[in-house]
């Protein structure tokens, strides 16, 4: 077997617990994270397996004071991988994570912060193509006589459906969250 692998994986916008645990696991089972590629595509270089945490931040605005912003995880002892679709990548060994230590988040509050981030970065675009394209089209098309846009139809259709499930998965995480930290 190789020293490197590469896997296909897509985790949606609100999936990013997803991800740190699945990232977790491979580096338990001795593949170490090296860097994600646009489509979902995971790459993994051999390493001896261990229990190493990953984190994820969502914030786009990193890249402004990119250097002040690695600088402030790596004092907290996190190793920084990369930047990928306004995502920033984090790990540290689980034997080096104190007691009380949770992660790169101290607190519910800045979790539910960084969901917001999430919602404004990820969510916002995809609500107004939704309500600027989709819904115009899928009208549109719905009324349109002429048999060659039956098939614009479905797709509006299919696209509307997709973003529906998008939207819905986003806001019911968002909301158990929500509830959560407001406990």
């Amino acid at each position: 077997m190789g020293d490197t692998k590469i896997q296909l994986k897509f985790f949606s916008v609100p999936e990013w617990q997803k991800e740190e645990t699945y990232l977790r696991e491979q580096h338990k089972n001795g593949w170490e994270f090296v860097r994600v590629g646009g489509l979902g595509v995971y790459h993994f270089q051999r390493c001896v397996p261990q229990d190493v945490i990953y984190q994820l931040d969502y914030n786009t605005d990193s890249t402004k004071q990119k250097s002040e912003y690695i600088q402030m995880f790596r004092d907290c002892g996190w190793e920084y991988l990369q930047n990928y679709a306004g995502y920033s990548y984090f790990r540290k060994s689980a034997s080096e994570m104190g007691e009380t230590e949770e992660g790169i988040f101290c607190d519910d509050a800045s979790r539910l912060d960084m969901m917001k981030r999430v919602f404004v970065g990820r969510m916002t675009p995809l609500l107004v193509i939704f309500f600027c394209t989709i819904l115009p089209q899928l009208f549109i098309q719905s009324h349109n006589q002429i048999p060659e846009s039956r098939g614009f139809f479905v797709l509006y259709c299919v696209l509307f459906v997709i973003y529906l499930i998008a939207f819905i998965q986003f806001g019911v995480r968002f909301w158990e969250f929500y509830k959560s930290a407001h406990k």
